[in-house]
């Protein structure tokens, strides 16, 4: 899920209100707090409304028991406390991210030496159970690739082609991407074929999730991981 500074910082204090408030946050409060013209901070919360991080209810003003004037009140929804969890899990962790992707890179590295359907399988047997979907989803990018790796005969530069868009739409594509060639093979393992379906699901429903910085992040990585697997990736890439 993308969500800009500035969505980002309305949401943080909706909830930071929320909790001091033990209720919903009515949007004058949270321009007070912010410092901008309540219509703004009311428009803000709309935004964040139709993005699913926020919800509203209308409530009876002041002390009124009964028929009378309603007013509109914000509140977090559970996908506004896994959200903030998960940026601040990713700035807790981002000193080790630049360890997590050497050592990914260095096993693509080792495993072009070995047959590749040996270590993909390898590869998801050892996926790590990381509550890091950051960490998670690299994993999975050098599981993708290793899997179109072993099914060379299907020319894989061409297919990492494909694979240039940048963002959550090249990450995405790599996932379809890696899913039809196994699916597709008629010499596939039925087990792996099974374990890539269900890892791959979790990967997409990750990557729909993240936030923007991570999703860079990934998409960056991506291509340092194809010119691992694929050397010669870059210079057609170049070339065209």
């Amino acid at each position: 899920m993308k969500l800009t500074p500035r969505q980002q910082t309305f949401l943080d204090s909706l909830f930071e209100l929320y909790r001091e408030l033990k209720g919903p946050v009515h949007y004058s409060i949270l321009a007070e707090k912010l410092g901008v013209n309540k219509f703004s901070a009311y428009d803000m919360l709309k935004v964040l409304e139709e993005k699913g991080v926020a919800a509203s209810d209308y409530v009876l003003s002041g002390d009124q028991a009964g028929p009378g004037r309603s007013q509109v009140v914000f509140y977090p929804t559970n996908k506004a406390a896994q959200f903030l969890t998960q940026l601040r899990d990713e700035m807790r962790y981002s000193s080790d991210w630049t360890r997590v992707k050497e050592r990914i890179l260095r096993r693509l590295e080792e495993t072009r030496q070995v047959n590749p359907a040996d270590a993909l399988r390898d590869a998801l047997s050892n996926l790590p159970d990381t509550k890091m979907p950051l960490n998670y989803c690299a994993e999975m990018i050098s599981v993708l690739l290793l899997n179109l790796e072993r099914l060379r005969t299907h020319n894989l530069l061409s297919a990492l082609n494909g694979l240039n868009a940048k963002g959550q739409v090249g990450l995405g594509a790599l996932a379809g991407l890696s899913l039809a060639f196994a699916l597709t093979n008629e010499a596939e393992d039925t087990s792996v074929a099974d374990k890539l379906l269900t890892h791959t699901q979790r990967f997409q429903n990750q990557l729909a999730e993240m936030s923007e910085d991570s999703i860079n992040k990934l998409s960056a990585f991506l291509n340092d991981a194809v010119n691992v697997v694929a050397p010669n990736w870059g210079e057609t890439q170049t070339s065209r």
